[in-house]
């Protein structure tokens, strides 16, 4: 019966994103970028296996982003392989509702520009061969919220989300994610700023989990006039007690301090 309620989720799940992505199709589209982004680590916490060093991974990530008349969405997938030649694909959908868009006026207070029904689908699927997680390689977590766009000086954006999260294998839980996103200039090279912290509160099953993941990119294609198109930077991830696991649980190091070597090209 337990794996057939997952099966039932995961369906539902599924549903869930298409039906929104359907939606962000059907409406007036006002604006959109999609991207792709090489990625190399060598210091990634948490092996896939017993037997292996994962810590070295190459990533291959694709983003979309887009404004529509209801709000906006935002998604990616990563596709992970290791040196040791484990795989793992992750995947987020996060569709935003307007509620200044929907309703015509203004929700704009202080320095809050507007409030959204905020909503994240999370998918993956990765190795497990020695069955490490209770997933055995596979989850579907669906959290649901409120997002505000705050105007802050300097910045091009700043979102905060609060999600109550529906996870698929722990406890559900709570989420504070922000967003935020910093271009520059320093003579004629031209910079972008910008990253994510997400912070996950504690069950009785995990641990609660803080993950400031930022990244610092020149523009290189302005140098040769063409802007905003081809990036090349630095990736720092911040992560305490990744995926809920208690640094120096059974041993484990769940502390990740990685650097990426990054290339982003926006289409």
């Amino acid at each position: 019966m337990k794996i057939k309620n997952h099966t039932l989720k995961s369906c539902a799940l599924t549903l869930v994103g298409g039906a929104l992505l359907s939606s962000a199709a059907a409406a007036e589209m006002q604006w959109s970028d999609n991207s792709f982004t090489l990625l190399h680590g060598e210091d990634y916490e948490l092996d896939y296996s017993l037997s292996t060093d994962d810590s070295t991974r190459d990533v291959i990530t694709f983003e979309h982003v887009s404004g529509h008349s209801w709000g906006d969405v935002f998604l990616f997938v990563d596709r992970l392989h290791s040196s040791d030649g484990s795989d793992e694909t992750y995947a987020e959908i996060s569709p935003r509702l307007s509620l200044g868009k929907l309703s015509g006026s203004g929700w704009s207070f202080g320095p809050v520009k507007d409030v959204l029904f905020a909503a994240t689908l999370e998918m993956g699927s990765f190795d497990d061969p020695d069955r490490l997680t209770r997933s055995e390689g596979s989850f579907n977590n669906l959290l649901t919220g409120v997002g505000f766009d705050l105007a802050v000086p300097g910045f091009a954006f700043v979102q905060a989300n609060v999600y109550h999260r529906n996870n698929d294998y722990e406890e559900n839980n709570e989420q504070l994610t922000l967003v935020w996103g910093l271009p520059f200039k320093i003579g004629k090279a031209e910079f972008v700023y910008d990253g994510f912290a997400d912070w996950t509160s504690a069950t009785e099953d995990q641990h609660s989990s803080l993950n400031v993941t930022s990244q610092l990119k020149l523009d290189l294609g302005n140098f040769w006039g063409n802007p905003k198109k081809l990036y090349a930077g630095i990736e720092y991830v911040h992560w305490n007690d990744k995926f809920g696991v208690k640094d120096g649980t059974f041993g484990l190091d769940s502390n990740e301090r990685n650097v990426n070597l990054i290339f982003k090209l926006h289409l």
